[in-house]
Protein backbone atom coordinates (compact mmCIF):
# COMPACT_ATOMS: atom_id res chain seq x y z
CA UNK A 1 0.00 0.00 0.00
CA UNK A 2 2.55 2.35 1.16
CA UNK A 3 4.37 1.50 -2.38
CA UNK A 4 1.28 2.62 -4.06
CA UNK A 5 0.82 5.85 -2.24
CA UNK A 6 4.62 6.73 -3.33
CA UNK A 7 4.11 5.65 -7.00
CA UNK A 8 0.49 7.86 -6.61
CA UNK A 9 2.63 10.68 -5.49
CA UNK A 10 5.26 9.90 -8.22
CA UNK A 11 2.46 9.95 -10.94
CA UNK A 12 1.10 13.74 -9.80
CA UNK A 13 3.50 15.26 -9.37
CA UNK A 14 5.13 14.27 -13.16
CA UNK A 15 1.99 15.82 -14.24
CA UNK A 16 1.45 19.21 -11.76
CA UNK A 17 -0.79 21.08 -13.99
CA UNK A 18 -3.20 17.96 -15.38
CA UNK A 19 -3.60 16.64 -11.57
CA UNK A 20 -4.55 20.14 -10.43
CA UNK A 21 -7.04 20.99 -12.80
CA UNK A 22 -8.60 17.77 -12.39
CA UNK A 23 -8.58 18.37 -8.49
CA UNK A 24 -10.16 21.49 -9.11
CA UNK A 25 -13.98 20.19 -9.32
CA UNK A 26 -13.14 18.48 -5.96
CA UNK A 27 -11.01 21.53 -4.71
CA UNK A 28 -14.27 23.99 -5.39
CA UNK A 29 -17.01 21.62 -4.07
CA UNK A 30 -15.11 20.78 -0.78
CA UNK A 31 -14.15 24.79 -0.34
CA UNK A 32 -17.61 25.81 -0.99
CA UNK A 33 -19.24 23.21 1.75
CA UNK A 34 -16.56 24.15 4.62
CA UNK A 35 -17.45 27.58 3.89
CA UNK A 36 -21.06 27.26 3.95
CA UNK A 37 -21.07 25.14 7.28
CA UNK A 38 -19.40 27.24 8.65
CA UNK A 39 -21.07 30.50 8.12
CA UNK A 40 -23.87 29.07 8.93
CA UNK A 41 -22.89 27.08 12.36
CA UNK A 42 -20.77 30.58 13.62
CA UNK A 43 -24.54 32.01 13.24
CA UNK A 44 -25.80 29.55 15.08
CA UNK A 45 -23.55 29.56 17.38
CA UNK A 46 -23.71 33.59 17.92
CA UNK A 47 -28.14 32.92 18.12
CA UNK A 48 -27.44 30.81 20.82
CA UNK A 49 -24.53 32.52 22.78
CA UNK A 50 -27.08 35.81 22.34
CA UNK A 51 -29.56 33.55 24.69
CA UNK A 52 -26.83 32.22 26.91
CA UNK A 53 -24.67 35.80 27.29
CA UNK A 54 -27.93 36.73 28.40
CA UNK A 55 -27.75 35.09 31.67
CA UNK A 56 -31.35 34.97 32.78
CA UNK A 57 -33.34 32.23 31.44
CA UNK A 58 -36.36 33.92 31.82
CA UNK A 59 -39.59 33.29 30.39
CA UNK A 60 -42.19 35.91 29.77
CA UNK A 61 -45.50 34.61 30.24
CA UNK A 62 -48.39 37.18 28.92
CA UNK A 63 -52.12 37.62 29.21
CA UNK A 64 -52.24 37.92 25.27
CA UNK A 65 -55.52 38.44 22.20
CA UNK A 66 -54.77 36.33 19.48
CA UNK A 67 -51.27 35.61 19.77
CA UNK A 68 -48.37 35.41 21.92
CA UNK A 69 -46.82 38.25 20.03
CA UNK A 70 -49.64 40.83 21.13
CA UNK A 71 -49.79 40.80 24.84
CA UNK A 72 -52.31 42.71 26.14
CA UNK A 73 -51.31 46.78 27.42
CA UNK A 74 -53.99 48.43 29.62
CA UNK A 75 -52.82 52.07 27.63
CA UNK A 76 -55.28 51.51 25.56
CA UNK A 77 -57.03 47.74 25.94
CA UNK A 78 -59.87 47.43 28.41
CA UNK A 79 -59.31 45.27 31.44
CA UNK A 80 -61.01 41.89 30.45
CA UNK A 81 -63.90 40.42 32.98
CA UNK A 82 -62.82 36.74 34.56
CA UNK A 83 -59.06 37.39 35.25
CA UNK A 84 -58.17 36.37 38.57
CA UNK A 85 -55.58 38.18 40.93
CA UNK A 86 -52.40 35.44 40.78
CA UNK A 87 -52.06 34.18 44.54
CA UNK A 88 -48.82 32.70 46.20
CA UNK A 89 -50.85 29.34 45.66
CA UNK A 90 -51.10 29.87 41.91
CA UNK A 91 -47.01 30.39 42.39
CA UNK A 92 -46.40 27.18 44.04
CA UNK A 93 -47.93 25.21 41.45
CA UNK A 94 -45.80 27.27 38.48
CA UNK A 95 -42.77 26.38 40.94
CA UNK A 96 -43.57 22.77 40.67
CA UNK A 97 -43.46 22.96 37.23
CA UNK A 98 -40.22 20.52 36.20
CA UNK A 99 -37.32 23.23 35.56
CA UNK A 100 -38.57 26.38 37.33
CA UNK A 101 -36.67 28.07 39.40
CA UNK A 102 -38.40 30.64 40.45
CA UNK A 103 -42.07 32.71 39.03
CA UNK A 104 -43.26 36.52 39.38
CA UNK A 105 -45.81 38.57 39.14
CA UNK A 106 -45.96 42.38 37.80
CA UNK A 107 -47.88 44.16 35.63
CA UNK A 108 -46.81 47.05 33.13
CA UNK A 109 -47.32 50.01 30.93
CA UNK A 110 -45.11 50.39 27.83
CA UNK A 111 -44.15 53.96 26.54
CA UNK A 112 -45.81 55.63 29.74
CA UNK A 113 -46.21 58.91 29.91
CA UNK A 114 -46.38 61.68 32.54
CA UNK A 115 -43.05 61.06 34.18
CA UNK A 116 -41.21 64.09 35.13
CA UNK A 117 -38.31 64.99 37.44
CA UNK A 118 -38.90 69.08 37.77
CA UNK A 119 -39.24 70.36 33.92
CA UNK A 120 -37.43 66.77 32.44
CA UNK A 121 -39.62 64.45 31.02
CA UNK A 122 -39.31 61.26 30.55
CA UNK A 123 -40.99 60.24 27.56
CA UNK A 124 -41.76 56.57 25.81
CA UNK A 125 -40.62 54.93 29.37
CA UNK A 126 -41.88 51.63 30.62
CA UNK A 127 -43.35 50.75 34.23
CA UNK A 128 -43.54 48.17 35.66
CA UNK A 129 -45.45 47.27 39.40
CA UNK A 130 -43.67 44.03 40.57
CA UNK A 131 -43.07 41.75 43.47
CA UNK A 132 -40.03 41.10 45.57
CA UNK A 133 -38.91 38.21 42.79
CA UNK A 134 -39.05 40.27 39.68
CA UNK A 135 -35.68 41.15 39.87
CA UNK A 136 -34.32 38.20 40.63
CA UNK A 137 -35.58 36.52 38.32
CA UNK A 138 -35.21 38.90 35.66
CA UNK A 139 -31.65 38.97 36.40
CA UNK A 140 -31.73 42.80 37.66
CA UNK A 141 -29.36 44.06 40.63
CA UNK A 142 -29.35 47.01 42.26
CA UNK A 143 -26.26 48.67 41.95
CA UNK A 144 -26.76 52.07 44.23
CA UNK A 145 -29.61 52.30 47.04
CA UNK A 146 -31.89 49.57 48.24
CA UNK A 147 -34.73 47.28 46.84
CA UNK A 148 -38.31 47.45 47.81
CA UNK A 149 -38.44 46.22 51.31
CA UNK A 150 -41.75 44.65 53.00
CA UNK A 151 -42.88 47.61 54.39
CA UNK A 152 -43.14 49.24 50.68
CA UNK A 153 -45.26 46.58 49.79
CA UNK A 154 -47.86 46.89 52.84
CA UNK A 155 -47.74 50.51 53.34
CA UNK A 156 -48.25 51.34 49.62
CA UNK A 157 -45.33 53.31 49.95
CA UNK A 158 -44.70 55.76 46.77
CA UNK A 159 -41.37 54.32 46.16
CA UNK A 160 -39.40 53.98 43.06
CA UNK A 161 -36.41 52.05 41.43
CA UNK A 162 -35.05 53.54 37.86
CA UNK A 163 -32.94 51.18 35.34
CA UNK A 164 -29.51 53.05 34.10
CA UNK A 165 -31.62 54.66 31.39
CA UNK A 166 -34.19 56.18 32.79
CA UNK A 167 -31.91 57.89 35.52
CA UNK A 168 -29.64 59.11 32.98
CA UNK A 169 -32.00 60.68 31.25
CA UNK A 170 -33.96 62.50 34.18
CA UNK A 171 -30.94 63.44 36.14
CA UNK A 172 -27.80 63.56 33.66
CA UNK A 173 -24.84 63.63 35.49
CA UNK A 174 -26.87 63.59 39.25
CA UNK A 175 -27.45 61.10 41.73
CA UNK A 176 -30.84 59.79 41.27
CA UNK A 177 -31.28 58.43 45.25
CA UNK A 178 -33.52 60.72 47.26
CA UNK A 179 -35.27 62.60 44.57
CA UNK A 180 -38.79 62.91 43.92
CA UNK A 181 -39.90 62.36 40.22
CA UNK A 182 -43.86 62.06 39.12
CA UNK A 183 -45.65 59.40 37.51
CA UNK A 184 -49.00 60.49 36.63
CA UNK A 185 -49.29 63.54 39.05
CA UNK A 186 -48.08 61.15 41.99
CA UNK A 187 -44.85 61.76 43.55
CA UNK A 188 -42.64 58.90 44.05
CA UNK A 189 -39.18 59.05 45.92
CA UNK A 190 -36.24 57.39 44.18
CA UNK A 191 -34.96 54.70 46.38
CA UNK A 192 -32.38 52.51 44.11
CA UNK A 193 -30.99 52.71 40.42
CA UNK A 194 -31.07 48.91 39.19
CA UNK A 195 -29.28 47.20 36.03
CA UNK A 196 -29.50 44.13 34.52
CA UNK A 197 -26.44 41.76 36.18
CA UNK A 198 -25.15 40.70 32.73
CA UNK A 199 -23.81 43.27 30.84
CA UNK A 200 -23.72 41.38 27.91
CA UNK A 201 -25.24 42.68 24.56
CA UNK A 202 -26.74 40.73 22.11
CA UNK A 203 -24.53 40.12 18.68
CA UNK A 204 -26.99 41.67 15.64
CA UNK A 205 -26.95 40.79 12.58
CA UNK A 206 -30.37 41.30 10.77
CA UNK A 207 -33.42 42.72 11.31
CA UNK A 208 -34.93 39.79 12.34
CA UNK A 209 -32.56 38.94 15.34
CA UNK A 210 -33.06 42.30 16.25
CA UNK A 211 -36.33 41.64 16.63
CA UNK A 212 -35.87 37.99 17.83
CA UNK A 213 -33.45 39.87 20.92
CA UNK A 214 -34.73 43.30 21.43
CA UNK A 215 -38.02 43.06 20.60
CA UNK A 216 -39.36 46.20 19.56
CA UNK A 217 -38.14 48.35 22.71
CA UNK A 218 -37.46 51.62 22.06
CA UNK A 219 -37.59 52.93 25.02
CA UNK A 220 -36.19 55.27 27.02
CA UNK A 221 -35.77 53.34 30.25
CA UNK A 222 -37.47 51.68 33.09
CA UNK A 223 -39.59 52.70 36.09
CA UNK A 224 -40.24 50.18 38.33
CA UNK A 225 -42.76 50.40 41.09
CA UNK A 226 -44.14 48.62 44.63
CA UNK A 227 -47.17 46.26 42.55
CA UNK A 228 -49.34 47.47 45.63
CA UNK A 229 -48.62 50.59 44.79
CA UNK A 230 -49.73 50.45 41.20
CA UNK A 231 -53.25 51.59 41.73
CA UNK A 232 -52.37 54.70 42.94
CA UNK A 233 -51.46 55.83 39.65
CA UNK A 234 -53.74 54.18 37.21
CA UNK A 235 -57.05 54.19 39.75
CA UNK A 236 -57.53 50.11 39.86
CA UNK A 237 -56.01 46.96 39.42
CA UNK A 238 -54.58 45.42 36.33
CA UNK A 239 -54.44 41.78 35.50
CA UNK A 240 -51.10 40.61 36.15
CA UNK A 241 -48.17 39.08 34.00
CA UNK A 242 -45.82 36.12 34.75
CA UNK A 243 -41.95 35.82 34.53
CA UNK A 244 -40.62 32.58 35.24
CA UNK A 245 -36.65 31.34 35.74
CA UNK A 246 -35.66 28.52 34.18
CA UNK A 247 -33.23 25.98 35.49
CA UNK A 248 -30.82 26.45 32.59
CA UNK A 249 -31.32 27.36 28.63
CA UNK A 250 -32.57 24.24 27.57
CA UNK A 251 -35.17 24.42 30.09
CA UNK A 252 -36.74 27.57 28.84
CA UNK A 253 -38.13 25.98 25.87
CA UNK A 254 -40.26 23.49 28.22
CA UNK A 255 -41.69 25.20 31.18
CA UNK A 256 -43.18 28.55 28.85
CA UNK A 257 -46.18 26.07 28.17
CA UNK A 258 -47.32 24.06 31.07
CA UNK A 259 -46.93 27.38 33.26
CA UNK A 260 -49.29 28.97 30.58
CA UNK A 261 -51.87 25.99 31.18
CA UNK A 262 -51.68 26.25 34.49
CA UNK A 263 -52.49 30.24 34.48
CA UNK A 264 -55.63 29.20 32.14
CA UNK A 265 -56.89 27.13 34.43
CA UNK A 266 -57.64 29.68 36.70
CA UNK A 267 -59.49 32.17 33.81
CA UNK A 268 -62.77 32.84 33.98
CA UNK A 269 -63.48 34.52 30.57
CA UNK A 270 -65.99 34.04 27.76
CA UNK A 271 -63.68 35.26 25.34
CA UNK A 272 -61.37 32.35 24.32
CA UNK A 273 -58.79 34.66 22.60
CA UNK A 274 -57.88 35.87 25.84
CA UNK A 275 -54.94 32.92 27.26
CA UNK A 276 -51.67 33.48 28.79
CA UNK A 277 -49.07 32.67 26.41
CA UNK A 278 -45.57 31.92 26.94
CA UNK A 279 -43.30 33.67 24.72
CA UNK A 280 -39.31 33.07 25.12
CA UNK A 281 -36.28 33.79 22.97
CA UNK A 282 -34.53 30.50 22.96
CA UNK A 283 -37.69 28.81 21.02
CA UNK A 284 -37.46 31.53 18.49
CA UNK A 285 -33.66 31.27 18.16
CA UNK A 286 -34.10 27.28 17.50
CA UNK A 287 -36.27 28.13 15.25
CA UNK A 288 -34.19 30.63 13.13
CA UNK A 289 -31.40 27.99 13.78
CA UNK A 290 -33.58 25.00 11.97
CA UNK A 291 -34.20 28.01 8.74
CA UNK A 292 -30.60 28.25 8.90
CA UNK A 293 -29.91 24.17 8.43
CA UNK A 294 -32.45 24.08 6.41
CA UNK A 295 -30.69 26.52 3.95
CA UNK A 296 -27.74 25.48 4.68
CA UNK A 297 -28.53 21.50 3.54
CA UNK A 298 -29.84 23.29 0.18
CA UNK A 299 -26.68 25.23 -0.40
CA UNK A 300 -24.83 21.90 0.19
CA UNK A 301 -26.75 19.75 -2.38
CA UNK A 302 -25.84 22.87 -4.77
CA UNK A 303 -21.81 22.71 -4.14
CA UNK A 304 -21.95 18.84 -4.52
CA UNK A 305 -22.31 19.49 -7.86
CA UNK A 306 -18.90 20.73 -7.95
CA UNK A 307 -17.80 17.30 -6.61
CA UNK A 308 -20.03 15.66 -8.80
CA UNK A 309 -18.28 17.42 -11.58
CA UNK A 310 -14.88 16.51 -9.99
CA UNK A 311 -15.46 13.29 -9.71
CA UNK A 312 -15.80 12.85 -13.55
CA UNK A 313 -12.76 14.42 -14.29
CA UNK A 314 -10.80 12.23 -11.65
CA UNK A 315 -12.65 9.46 -13.92
CA UNK A 316 -11.64 10.90 -17.29
CA UNK A 317 -8.06 11.58 -16.24
CA UNK A 318 -7.17 8.18 -14.99
CA UNK A 319 -8.79 6.58 -18.30
CA UNK A 320 -6.42 9.18 -19.98
CA UNK A 321 -3.47 7.59 -17.42
CA UNK A 322 -4.75 3.94 -17.83
CA UNK A 323 -4.43 4.48 -21.92
CA UNK A 324 -0.90 6.07 -21.25
CA UNK A 325 0.98 3.24 -19.30
CA UNK A 326 -0.58 0.57 -21.36
CA UNK A 327 2.62 -0.52 -21.98
CA UNK A 328 3.75 -0.50 -17.83
CA UNK A 329 0.72 -2.21 -17.23
CA UNK A 330 1.41 -5.49 -19.77
CA UNK A 331 5.05 -5.46 -18.46
CA UNK A 332 3.87 -5.82 -14.81
CA UNK A 333 1.31 -8.23 -16.01
CA UNK A 334 3.86 -10.20 -18.02
CA UNK A 335 6.02 -10.24 -14.71
CA UNK A 336 3.36 -11.98 -12.81
CA UNK A 337 1.47 -8.72 -11.27
CA UNK A 338 -2.35 -9.80 -10.58
CA UNK A 339 -5.62 -8.17 -11.46
CA UNK A 340 -5.73 -7.10 -8.00
CA UNK A 341 -2.40 -5.27 -7.67
CA UNK A 342 -3.01 -3.60 -10.82
CA UNK A 343 -6.74 -2.80 -9.94
CA UNK A 344 -5.51 -1.33 -5.85
CA UNK A 345 -2.26 0.60 -7.38
CA UNK A 346 -5.24 2.78 -9.55
CA UNK A 347 -7.59 3.35 -7.25
CA UNK A 348 -4.96 4.23 -4.87
CA UNK A 349 -3.92 6.59 -6.89
CA UNK A 350 -7.73 8.35 -7.60
CA UNK A 351 -7.96 8.25 -3.87
CA UNK A 352 -4.94 10.11 -3.27
CA UNK A 353 -5.63 12.81 -6.46
CA UNK A 354 -8.85 13.45 -4.54
CA UNK A 355 -7.82 13.45 -0.92
CA UNK A 356 -5.29 15.57 -1.72
CA UNK A 357 -8.20 18.02 -3.58
CA UNK A 358 -10.06 17.51 -0.08
CA UNK A 359 -7.38 18.88 1.82
CA UNK A 360 -6.56 22.01 -0.24
CA UNK A 361 -10.39 22.43 -0.66
CA UNK A 362 -10.54 22.29 3.38
CA UNK A 363 -8.09 24.88 3.19
CA UNK A 364 -9.44 27.17 0.69
CA UNK A 365 -12.82 26.78 2.62
CA UNK A 366 -11.57 27.92 6.05
CA UNK A 367 -9.87 31.44 4.21
CA UNK A 368 -13.04 31.74 2.22
CA UNK A 369 -15.55 31.55 5.44
CA UNK A 370 -12.71 34.13 7.26
CA UNK A 371 -12.80 36.14 4.13
CA UNK A 372 -16.89 36.18 4.13
CA UNK A 373 -16.87 36.88 8.07
CA UNK A 374 -15.07 39.61 7.61
CA UNK A 375 -16.57 40.99 4.07
CA UNK A 376 -20.95 40.31 5.71
CA UNK A 377 -19.93 40.61 9.19
CA UNK A 378 -21.04 37.42 9.79
CA UNK A 379 -19.60 34.96 12.44
CA UNK A 380 -17.99 31.40 11.48
CA UNK A 381 -17.52 28.65 13.18
CA UNK A 382 -15.45 26.30 11.34
CA UNK A 383 -16.76 22.55 12.03
CA UNK A 384 -14.26 19.86 12.68
CA UNK A 385 -16.33 17.21 11.51
CA UNK A 386 -17.28 18.88 8.64
CA UNK A 387 -13.49 19.00 7.76
CA UNK A 388 -13.00 15.19 8.51
CA UNK A 389 -16.18 14.14 6.83
CA UNK A 390 -15.02 16.34 3.84
CA UNK A 391 -11.64 14.90 3.25
CA UNK A 392 -12.85 11.10 3.87
CA UNK A 393 -15.91 11.93 1.23
CA UNK A 394 -13.39 13.36 -1.30
CA UNK A 395 -11.21 10.05 -0.95
CA UNK A 396 -14.47 8.05 -1.25
CA UNK A 397 -15.32 10.03 -4.18
CA UNK A 398 -11.57 8.58 -5.83
CA UNK A 399 -12.47 5.31 -4.99
CA UNK A 400 -16.17 5.75 -6.73
CA UNK A 401 -15.11 7.58 -9.95
CA UNK A 402 -11.67 5.65 -10.08
CA UNK A 403 -13.24 2.35 -10.86
CA UNK A 404 -14.12 2.20 -13.84
CA UNK A 405 -10.39 3.24 -14.93
CA UNK A 406 -9.19 0.30 -12.82
CA UNK A 407 -11.36 -1.99 -13.82
CA UNK A 408 -10.26 -1.34 -17.42
CA UNK A 409 -6.44 -1.19 -16.46
CA UNK A 410 -6.82 -4.80 -14.77
CA UNK A 411 -8.48 -6.41 -17.38
CA UNK A 412 -5.97 -5.76 -20.14
CA UNK A 413 -4.74 -8.71 -21.69
CA UNK A 414 -0.74 -8.59 -20.97
CA UNK A 415 0.56 -8.84 -24.83
CA UNK A 416 -1.84 -6.54 -26.31
CA UNK A 417 -0.09 -4.11 -23.63
CA UNK A 418 2.86 -4.81 -24.46
CA UNK A 419 2.40 -4.59 -28.46
CA UNK A 420 0.53 -1.03 -27.42
CA UNK A 421 2.51 2.15 -28.53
Amino acid sequence: MLENIRLSFQGIWSHKMRSFLTMLGIIIGIASIIAIVSTIQGTNEQLMQNVVGSGTNAVDINLSQGSADNPLDFSWNSVPYGIPVLTENIREELLNVDGVEDATFYVSRTYADGIYYLNQSLQGADIYGIDNRYFNVNGYVVRTGREFIDSDYKNFHKVAILDQDAASTLFQEESALGKTIEISGEPFTVVGVAQLQSEFEPVINSIDEYYTYMGDDSSTGKVFIPYESWPIIYQYDEPQNVSVRAADVKAMTTVGKPCAEILNGYLNTSSSEIKYRAKNTLENVEKQQQINQSTNQQLIWIASISLLVGGIGVMNIMLVSVTERTSEIGLKKAIGARKRVILTQFLTEAAVLTSMGGIIGVVAGIAMAQAISKIAQVPVGISIPAIIGSVIFSTVIGVIFGFVPSIKASNLNPIDALRHE
